[in-house]
Formats: structure tokens, C-alpha cells, sequence
């Protein structure tokens, strides 16, 4: 019975009830690279070498499986986050004010990509923590080699890659944003 009790409410605290509670979610998922890798992040947004180039197509999943692709088209903005990295856990809670603010431009596809899961890692499982942080973006679920993380030069966590509608990589930056730094990325990018 404390068992069931237990189930129920971790179900409630991931969005759902045991009624509703998905089996299928997984914490890795394929992840399948159409294009060239980009250049690794050097970790300097104004002299990023990678600045031009044009970014891979990824096709994965979410936690429960929905198919995800991460294509060109339009602006778009990923978020790659690491469930244990203290910095990503700071940075989450003020891209869902952002979102909740209605800040997010509408013609900016955001999306989020959970990678270098681990279970062994503090704040397990990723599914969890980013429904109990109301995470509002479609989110794709790296695989186990951290495919997805690679193909965009990931070096650090938090990393955001924006891509003009082209898939061509208008800037990049690893870390937790300063006040107010990634709303003027954004707008520099986006011509506003």
C-alpha cells in the first residue's frame, strides 16, 4: 500500500495520476544526425568560430516517445541541459518565467535537449525535474553517447544554440545568462 502511495504521488508530481502515468518513459532515446556536427564550442559567444555554420537536423523523441525534429525553417533556439549541472538547474526556473511572461518572440521555435543523463547523478531523472520546473518547451531526450549534445559542439551546460531559419548558427553561448543577455541575443539575431 505505501508503495502504491508512493507511485501516486511521484505520477502526481510528473503530471498525471496512476491512471495516466506513461510506462513508457524513458530517460535516453535515439537521436539520428542528418548533416555535419558543428565545430565544438570554444566557450566565447563573440568570437565563435562556429558562427555561419549550418547546424545538423536531429530526429529523436521526447520522454514518452512523441517524435521530436529539430529542423530548419524558422528561428530557432535549443537548450541543452544536464539534470545534475547546478548552473542548468538556475537557468530553468528563469526559461519558464521567460515563457510564462510571454516574452518568447512568436516566430522562435525553442527547444529543450536533456543530455549526459546518468542515474548514478543528483536530480534523476530529467523527466521529472523539468515537469516539476513546468518546462514549456518540446524537449528531446539525448541518447546514451550524448548524439544529439555532440552534433552541436556541446562543451559545457547550460548551452544554447540559436539558428536563423536557414539552420545557419547566429550565436551560441554555455553557461547561465546574465541578467537580461539572452532577451538581447535574441533580438540582435532576430533583427528587432
Amino acid at each position: 500500500m505505501l508503495a502504491v502511495a508512493a507511485f501516486s504521488l511521484i505520477a502526481s508530481a510528473c503530471g498525471g495520476d496512476d491512471s495516466t502515468a506513461n510506462a513508457d518513459v524513458l530517460e535516453f532515446r535515439p537521436v539520428e544526425v542528418v548533416g555535419d556536427p558543428l565545430p565544438s564550442f570554444e566557450g566565447e559567444t563573440t568570437s565563435d568560430t562556429g558562427i555561419g555554420s549550418i547546424a545538423p537536423v536531429l530526429n529523436g523523441a521526447s520522454f514518452d516517445g512523441t517524435p521530436v525534429t529539430i529542423e530548419h525553417g524558422q528561428f530557432t533556439m535549443v537548450v541543452f541541459l544536464a539534470h545534475w549541472c547546478p548552473h542548468c538547474q538556475a537557468e530553468v526556473p528563469r526559461l519558464v518565467s521567460w515563457a510564462e511572461s510571454l516574452s518568447v518572440p512568436a516566430n522562435l521555435k525553442v527547444y529543450g535537449v536533456t543530455t549526459a543523463t546518468g542515474d548514478d547523478r543528483p536530480n534523476y531523472p530529467p523527466s521529472r525535474w523539468l515537469t516539476l520546473e513546468r518546462f514549456p518547451f518540446v524537449t528531446m531526450a539525448d541518447d546514451e553517447n550524448a548524439t544529439a549534445a555532440q552534433a552541436f559542439g556541446t562543451t559545457g551546460y547550460p548551452y544554447v544554440v540559436m539558428l536563423d531559419p536557414s539552420g545557419a548558427v547566429l550565436w551560441r553561448h554555455s553557461g547561465e545568462f546574465v541578467e537580461g543577455q539572452m532577451e538581447q541575443y535574441i533580438a540582435t539575431a532576430m533583427g528587432a
